[in-house]
Parts: C-alpha cells; sequence; structure tokens
C-alpha cells in the first residue's frame, strides 16, 4: 500500500524528518479545506443546487480512513479496522461536532428526514452485530446501503421546495476568506473574489469548472491527511509514546484533525450546512461504507464489547449529535456535554476494558 510505503520511507529518515512532514501536512490540510470550501460553494452557485448535497458527496466519504482500514484488513487486523470505523463514527460527533460548538456556536437547518438517516444508520449495523460474524455479502449490503442513503440526499435534494442552502441564500451568506454572522448579521450579495476567479475566466459561472477543482481539492485533503498520519505515527513511535494512552490521545487527535477542520472552518465562513453535511456523511459512512470495504477484504468476527458497549455508546452520542443539531441552533453546552460523553467513553475503553479506541 501506498500509506506503508511512505511510513517506511519516513522512518528511515529519522525523527526529524517525521516532525517536519506532520507539519507539512497539517499546513496543506488547512490549505486545501479553505479551496474545498470556496470550491463547493462556487460549484453549488454554478449549478443551481443544493451545497448540503455536495457536502456530503465530497467530505462524507473518509477516504484516509478507509485506506487506514483497508490496511488493517488486509494485514489481518481486522479488528483494528473495525474499531477505526467505530471510533470515527464516534469521534465526528463527539470530537468534531463538539469542538465546532464549543469555538463557534452556530444556527442551522437540516430537515428532520436527514437526522433521522443520521441516529438509524448505527441500527443496521445492530442485526449484523448479533450475528456475530460478517463475511463479504454483508459488506457488498453496507455498500448498498450507503449508496442508497447518497442517492436519497440527492434525489431529496433535488426535489425539495426548499433545499438545504441552495445558491441564492448561499450568495447573500458565505464569505470566501473570513467569518460571518449567521444569525442576521452582515451579509454579502456575492461571493467574495478568490485566485483562480482570474485563471477560469468566464467559466467562473460553470459549477462544473469548480466542481473539478474541488475534486482536487479534496485528493490535497487526502494527502494532508496521510501526511499527518504517518508523520504522527513515526513520531510517536520513535517517541517510545505509540503504546501508551498518551500516545493515542494524540494520535487520535492528530487524526480527527481534518474532521475538525472540515466542520469548524464552513461554521467559521458562515456555511454551516457544509460542516453537517460532513458529520451526518461522515457517521453514515462510517457505519456502513467504511465497513463495508473492510468485509471486501477479510471477514470480522464481532466481540461483546463491541455490541455491549462500543455500539450503545455511539448510539446514544449519534442520537444526542441528531438532536442538538434540530433543534436548529448548536450551543456551547452542546459541545461541552457531547465532549464530555466522549472523554468519558475513552476513560472506561482504557480502565474497563484496557483498550484505547483510536479515531480516524
Amino acid at each position: 500500500m501506498v500509506e506503508e510505503a511512505i511510513e517506511t520511507f519516513v522512518e528511515a529518515q529519522g525523527l526529524w524528518f517525521a516532525v517536519v512532514v506532520l507539519a507539512a501536512g497539517g499546513l496543506i490540510l488547512v490549505a486545501f479545506v479553505e479551496k474545498l470550501i470556496s470550491y463547493l460553494t462556487r460549484a453549488a452557485v454554478g449549478l443551481g443546487i443544493s451545497v448540503f448535497s455536495l457536502a456530503i458527496l465530497f467530505t462524507g466519504f473518509e477516504f484516509d480512513d478507509t485506506i487506514l482500514a483497508l490496511v488493517f484488513a488486509s494485514g489481518g487486523l481486522e479488528d483494528a479496522a473495525l474499531g477505526t470505523a467505530l471510533g470515527t463514527a464516534l469521534a465526528v460527533v463527539g470530537i468534531t461536532l463538539a469542538v465546532a460548538a464549543v469555538v463557534r456556536p452556530f444556527s442551522v437547518e437540516i430537515p428532520t428526514d436527514y437526522l433521522a438517516l443520521m441516529v438509524l444508520s448505527p441500527l443496521i449495523l445492530l442485526p449484523l452485530v448479533l450475528l456475530g460474524t460478517l463475511s463479504v455479502i454483508h459488506g457488498i449490503a453496507l455498500l448498498a446501503v450507503f449508496f442508497a442513503f447518497l442517492a436519497y440526499i440527492v434525489y431529496m435534494e433535488h426535489h425539495r421546495d426548499v433545499p438545504v442552502f441552495r445558491d441564492t441564500d448561499l450568495v447573500e451568506r458565505v464569505e470566501t476568506d473570513g467569518g460571518v454572522e449567521t444569525d442576521g448579521g452582515v451579509v454579502h450579495e456575492r461571493l467574495e473574489p478568490i485566485l483562480e476567479d482570474r485563471f477560469v475566466g468566464d467559466l467562473s459561472y460553470s459549477g462544473y469548472v469548480w466542481i473539478g477543482l474541488a475534486v482536487v481539492a479534496l485528493a490535497g485533503v487526502v494527502v494532508g491527511s496521510v501526511l499527518i498520519e504517518v508523520g504522527s505515527e513515526v513520531v510517536l513511535e520513535d517517541t517510545g509514546l505509540e503504546e501508551t494512552t498518551f500516545g493515542a490521545t494524540v494520535l487520535t487527535l492528530l487524526l480527527t484533525f481534518e474532521n475538525v477542520l472540515l466542520t469548524l472552518e464552513p461554521v467559521r465562513r458562515g456555511v454551516p450546512e457544509i460542516g453537517i453535511g460532513h458529520v451526518i456523511g461522515s457517521v453514515v459512512f462510517s457505519v456502513t461504507g467504511n465497513i463495508g470495504f473492510i468485509l471486501l477484504l477479510a471477514d470480522l468476527n464481532i466481540g461483546s464489547s463491541v455490541l455491549y458497549f462500543h455500539f450503545p455508546a455511539l448510539l446514544v452520542v449519534t442520537a444526542l449529535g441528531a438532536s442538538f443539531i434540530a433543534s436548529g441552533r448548536i450551543r456551547r453546552w452542546h459541545g461541552l456535554l457531547l465532549g464530555g460523553l466522549y472523554v468519558a467513553y475513552w476513560i472506561a475503553a482504557v480502565f474497563v476494558l484496557g483498550g484505547v479506541p483510536i479515531a480516524g
């Protein structure tokens, strides 16, 4: 795998090079997340479609987590692969949404059927978890569920009388390179210019151009995430912290940095629907598509801790996060509660189960 080859190369260069790779990954990630948000908003305006559906399509897929899970699965570490999938679903609400709420409380309106899908998606796993052993057939079924979810979102956004954040509202509220008030504050009559506008010229009104650039930006996000993952793992390994609780905590925070940016930055710039689209898409993908891809490579034996601990925790945190989103206003105490529950889950996993849940 490419990621393994990169990690081997970084390890051979020593600790200093791993630190450089980690820092470079962070800079690349921040830069391309900024670009991705700008491109998605322009694509939505140009195509006259919902930016929410574009956000789910572009940011709901956890490419880096899937790569990591496939590496684990192909190497015979199926339990670690499953832990990555469930850990991401938990972290995207317990860390990502929590951080956004604490740093920048915001208002958002998301249809209840989308939130219902977010809450129900983990329940799809329940009958499979009860089976004990999952195979490629179950993986295909989970992948089918995920793509059906995507199709439903696209269909509903196209046919709703008022899609989630379509072009007119988007142009009024979004700011390209700075935050805006989302509750009746400063608005803009048009999108703020960016450097790329000069290069695309008359094509700047074509949504397809921005879709293409969004794909490039998404690739940059994935590259940045992989570099952070590789750099952090080598640093922790070389410093002897890899197997410690502290090391696992640092690694989880670094691996969720991408998710935090993809949620917090849209909120800061007045496009909270992109951030919430990322949260909903990531949760659904992690418990359906991600596990589905794992099962294409290896069977999974579900341990009792998944059924009696990790799965209930996922249900509680997801349902609570969805209820906060449904209220229309994400408040600071919402974030503190979600974050507190995630910390409690983490502590229980360490001291009761003796294992540290790693999120991607």
